[in-house]
C-alpha cells in the first residue's frame, strides 16, 4: 500500500514538472519498461485534467452568478431596451468574467464538434481470431487427414475458432494469440502442407494478449532451424513489414508499414501498422526486410482500413523467459539463426511457410 500511495506521489510530480531532469529521464524509461506503470501515468493525468475542467466550471458559474447579482433586474424590466450607458458599464465591470464565459462557450462547441469527429473516424477494436464454418470441404478435409494420419475424432465437435501462430523452436514451441486459444477444449495446428498436430498450452499471458503452444504429436518431426530472429529494440516508423496468415485455409501474405508505435488509443503495448489483416490473422508474425520477428498481429480497426495492431516482440522474449529455457527455445532469441536477411521478399516467404500454422480451436 505505501509503494502504492508512492508511486502515485512521483506520478503526480512527473505530470506537474517537478521532477528534475534525471528524475524525469529515469521515470520516462520506468514507463517504457513497465506497462502497469504507462497505464497508472495516463489514468492519473485524465484524471487530473478532469478535476481541472470541474475546477474551471465551477469558477464561471461562480462568476456568472457574481454578474447576475450585480444586475438590477427590475430597473432593466422598466425600460423598453437598455441604455447604452448601462452596457458600457456593464462592460468595463465584467469584461473579464464576460470574456471568460465566452471563451468557455467557443471551447465547448469545438470540444463537442473534435469528440463527434473522433467518433466518426476511429472505429472499434476488433480482434482477429476467426469464426469456423461448420460446413467445410469434405474433400480437402479428408486429403488433410490421410496426409497426418490422425486418428478420426468422432466425439470432437467442429472447431469454432481459428487463427494463426508461428515457431519459436525448432522442437514444437508455438506462438500465438491468447485469445485464439482461450476457453478451448482442445487445439491443433496445422501447416501449410495440411498436417495437424495436436498442442498442449504451456504459457498464457491474457494481459499482453500472448500463449504459448508444445507439440506433443508423435508423429512431428522437428522442424529445421528458425531462418528469422527476434528483434530486441523498438521498430521504426515507416518501416516496410510483412505478415503471413490464415483468414483462409491456404496461408496468406500481406504487406505494409510501420505507421505508429503505439497501438489503438496509445497503447504502449502494442505497434499501429499499415497493412491488411482479416479474421484469422491473429497470432501471426510481423516480420521487417530483415527476417526480424517485430511483433504479433492481434487485432485492427474495424471500419477503417488499413489499421492493424501487433504486440511488440519484446514481450514474446518476456514470455520465452517463462518457460523451461532449452537451448532450441533460446534460438529465436539469439537472433544468429536469421537466415532471411539479405533475401528476396518471394524468397522469404518460401522460408517462412514452414514456421507459420494455422490454429484449429475445439470446444
Amino acid at each position: 500500500m505505501r509503494n502504492e500511495l508512492e508511486l502515485e506521489g512521483i506520478i503526480e510530480d512527473y505530470l506537474n514538472g517537478k521532477l528534475n531532469e534525471d528524475e524525469a529521464k529515469a521515470f520516462e524509461q520506468l514507463r517504457l519498461n513497465d506497462p502497469a506503470v504507462d497505464h497508472k501515468v495516463v489514468a492519473h493525468k485524465v484524471f487530473m485534467e478532469s478535476l481541472n475542467d470541474y475546477a474551471r466550471v465551477s469558477d464561471l458559474k461562480n462568476t456568472m452568478n457574481l454578474i447576475h447579482e450585480q444586475m438590477d433586474v427590475n430597473a432593466l424590466s422598466r425600460k423598453l431596451g437598455p441604455h447604452p450607458s448601462f452596457i458600457v458599464n456593464l462592460w468595463r465591470k465584467n469584461k473579464a468574467a464576460i470574456a471568460v464565459a465566452a471563451s468557455f462557450i467557443l471551447l465547448t462547441v469545438v470540444t463537442i464538434y473534435s469528440i463527434q469527429q473522433t467518433t466518426q473516424q476511429t472505429g472499434s477494436y476488433e480482434k482477429l481470431n476467426k469464426e469456423v464454418n461448420n460446413l467445410r470441404s469434405s474433400t480437402n478435409n479428408l486429403i488433410r487427414n490421410v496426409k497426418s494420419n490422425a486418428p478420426a475424432k468422432p466425439n470432437v465437435n467442429p472447431g469454432k475458432f481459428g487463427g494463426t501462430g508461428f515457431a519459436l523452436s525448432s522442437n514444437g514451441y508455438i506462438l500465438t494469440s491468447h485469445h485464439v486459444i482461450e476457453k478451448s477444449d482442445s487445439v491443433y495446428v496445422q501447416n501449410y502442407k495440411g498436417d495437424s498436430y495436436k498442442v498442449k498450452m504451456v504459457y498464457s499471458d491474457p494481459v499482453n494478449d500472448i500463449a504459448i503452444l508444445k507439440i506433443t504429436d508423435k508423429n512431428f518431426s522437428h522442424l529445421s532451424a528458425l531462418p528469422y530472429s527476434l528483434k530486441k529494440s523498438i521498430a521504426g516508423m515507416g518501416e516496410q513489414v510483412y505478415t503471413l496468415g490464415y483468414p483462409k485455409d491456404d496461408v496468406v501474405f500481406g504487406k505494409g508499414y510501420l505507421s505508429s508505435k503505439t497501438g489503438f488509443n496509445g497503447d504502449t503495448l502494442a505497434y499501429q501498422v499499415a497493412i491488411t489483416v482479416n479474421p484469422g490473422n491473429s497470432g501471426g508474425p510481423l516480420l521487417d526486410n530483415n527476417g526480424n520477428v517485430i511483433g504479433i498481429i492481434n487485432a485492427k480497426e474495424s471500419n477503417t482500413d488499413g489499421a492493424a495492431f501487433a504486440v511488440k516482440s519484446k514481450y514474446i522474449a518476456e514470455a520465452l523467459n517463462a518457460i523451461p529455457q532449452d537451448s532450441l527455445v533460446k534460438r529465436i532469441v539469439s537472433g544468429k539463426t536469421n537466415q532471411l536477411q539479405g533475401l528476396k521478399l518471394t524468397k522469404q516467404i518460401e522460408k517462412m511457410q514452414d514456421f507459420v500454422f494455422m490454429i484449429k480451436v475445439y470446444n
